[in-house]
């Protein structure tokens, strides 16, 4: 039996019997002229997203000694509310409670829940409402405050929010599935914080 092993080992491959590996084949590379003069003139025309890194500045080096003023950018999914703005405080809604950015300090990553966003510029502050976001706050006295929503707070209708209030409580009360009771929870936690801003 070990012999007619190995005279079949010894035994030559026929060449008619073998076949070539795909690789071995020349690519030829075809396009269809029609098709391609054709998608030409139906390909859409549209630009690309843009996301928060598109309003951002890159960032300077750390200074030597602290600055006197808190260069905040404060961006949007689709707008930017403020470029490079020297300022002297911010004062965000983070998920730990109530902080105040000053220049100088030490550099932090916070998570954003709904809440006024106050920037303090000398005696003039302007209070946005803000559903949620990240705060970055770098070394070099720069805060980049990135929220899903935004609305300054003196453009906010007090009635609405009484309403949506009353409009997410009862599709709590009234939720049977878990995604349902989800939506009338962030509802009311949102139209909450917005009422405590407007009354507060």
């Amino acid at each position: 039996m070990l012999r007619r092993a190995s005279g079949l080992l010894a035994r030559p491959i026929l060449a008619a019997r073998a076949r070539p590996f795909s690789t071995d084949l020349p690519a030829a590379q075809t396009a269809d002229a029609t098709f391609v003069e054709a998608w030409k003139k139906v390909i859409p025309n549209m630009d690309p997203p843009k996301t928060p890194l598109s309003f951002m500045q890159p960032r300077p080096p750390t200074p030597s000694s602290i600055p006197s003023k808190l260069t905040v950018n404060f961006v949007l999914p689709y707008a930017s509310e403020l470029a490079t703005k020297e300022v002297d405080m911010v004062i965000v809604p983070a998920t730990t409670g109530q902080m105040g950015i000053l220049p100088g300090h030490v550099a932090t990553i916070a998570e954003l829940k709904p809440g006024v966003l106050s920037v303090h510029e000398g005696s003039d502050v302007t209070k946005y409402f803000i559903s949620s976001g990240f705060v970055f706050i770098h070394a070099n006295s720069f805060a980049d405050i990135i929220a899903v929503e935004a609305m300054p707070l003196d453009q906010i209708d007090a009635s609405l929010v009484q309403k949506g209030l009353a409009d997410f409580t009862q599709k709590l009360s009234s939720a049977t599935t878990d995604l349902e009771k989800a939506e009338g929870q962030i509802g009311i936690d949102v139209h909450s914080a917005l009422n405590s801003a407007l009354t507060g």
